[in-house]
């Protein structure tokens, strides 16, 4: 049997149609066609049907196979779009959200031309990188402790054209002489409680060591990025945090309890309290 963009668009309907939403579904088609086979817009609307090649049928029916047993779709096609840039994966790298680049945007409206800055559990090094292409007068660095992220991160400079430097480092031993203007931490901040609220295939092919954090310690990593950041943010610097909702009010006592001020609690598009901006005291 022969088929054409639009026979392949049904069969994902129907071999999908118990995982994904049917927008989901129109939107993944999309993306198969055009990232993975090169199709324009224009091709998918001229040539929707079109006899395909036998191998193309094959590839899009192995996709759907993977997609169906709940792989998200960023991971099987090893990249996705991040903040206008491609972003490639592995499976050691967290999916980048959409939330993450309002915190890139954040950034970028005060961040000095030629500021220093540290991007704190970089993973794919999605917020590195769009901090280096929106400022690139900026010196940018990334830090992770799992070095299959650090690779990927490298990798996504090259692919980018963009200058970063990642490095391997576990947080909470890691010092430097190094004073930076800004640092910027998407730490793992999901208890372990929430999982049960969190979609089967984040929790089967998504890094935990990334996401998750015990139940009686939520915010272990921002105490130690808050402490660490004492040290080494210039005065007037800034540390800018993606947060778990649930937990603003602690992130905002966290930090004024340790000197930081000009405190923002700042919501994303969902309207949930997402992000915290501080200032290290600059004797004002």
């Amino acid at each position: 049997m022969n088929h054409s963009l639009f026979t392949l668009i049904q069969y994902a309907r129907e071999e999908l149609k118990d995982t994904y939403g049917a927008e989901e579904i129109r939107s993944i088609c999309q993306i198969i066609f055009t990232d993975v086979f090169h199709y324009t817009n224009i091709d998918i609307h001229l040539k929707k049907s079109e006899d395909l090649d036998e191998s193309f049928v094959k590839n899009f029916i192995k996709i759907t196979g993977q997609l169906k047993a709940g792989q998200p779709i960023q991971y099987v096609l090893g990249e996705t779009v991040f903040a206008g840039l491609r972003i490639g994966l592995n499976p050691s790298t967290l999916i980048p959200r959409p939330e993450t680049e309002e915190l890139v945007y954040w950034i970028k409206e005060t961040a000095p031309s030629s500021a220093r800055i540290l991007d704190i559990g970089t993973g794919s090094g999605c917020i590195a990188l769009s901090l280096a292409h929106s400022l690139p007068g900026a010196s940018v660095c990334g830090l992770d402790i799992s070095p299959e992220a650090v690779k990927q991160a490298r990798q996504n400079a090259q692919l980018n054209h963009l200058h970063a430097d990642f490095m391997q480092a576990n947080i909470f031993r890691f010092n430097t002489p190094e004073q930076y203007d800004i640092i910027v931490s998407n730490p793992p901040y999901v208890r372990e409680q929430e999982k049960a609220l969190m979609q089967k295939r984040v929790l089967d092919y998504e890094p935990h060591r990334a996401l998750f954090v015990p139940d009686d310690d939520p915010l272990i990593y921002y105490r130690t990025i808050v402490k660490w950041g004492k040290r080494h943010l210039t005065q007037g610097g800034k540390l800018f945090f993606e947060i778990n909702e649930a937990l603003g009010k602690e992130m905002l006592q966290l930090m004024e309890a340790s000197g930081y001020c000009r405190l923002v609690l700042k919501k994303d598009f969902y309207g949930k309290d997402r992000f915290v901006k501080g200032e290290l005291h600059d004797g004002l």
